[in-house]
């Protein structure tokens, strides 16, 4: 008895938190999909994923690896420069080996 007025009440958790009622929708939108996936447990990581709130820290660390890729960009652009600007102050390759 006592077990399953555990089963009960961890049921009724779960309803009231929403955890049966996204779990079924979840479910019907695989049932319902014309052409099931591969992998059902990655639709429904995929589409349980969708269903959170974005974490704020997530945002933040997107913002900062745009900031890092156009530093990153700036700074290979940078370099071609630099290149570019050192191979007219530096005799050929052809002068160097006949020294």
């Amino acid at each position: 008895m006592a077990a399953d007025s555990k089963r009960e009440q961890f049921r009724r958790y779960l309803e009231k938190s929403g955890v049966l009622d996204t779990l079924t929708k979840v479910l019907v939108a695989l049932y319902e999909e014309p052409e099931k996936p591969n992998s059902a447990l990655d639709f429904l990581k995929h589409h349980l994923g969708a269903a959170t709130p974005e974490n704020p820290e997530i945002e933040l660390l997107r913002l900062e690896l745009a900031e890092m890729k156009e530093k990153y960009e700036a700074t290979v652009e940078e370099n071609k420069k630099l290149k570019a600007k050192l191979a007219q102050y530096e005799p050929p390759q052809e002068e160097k080996r006949a020294e």
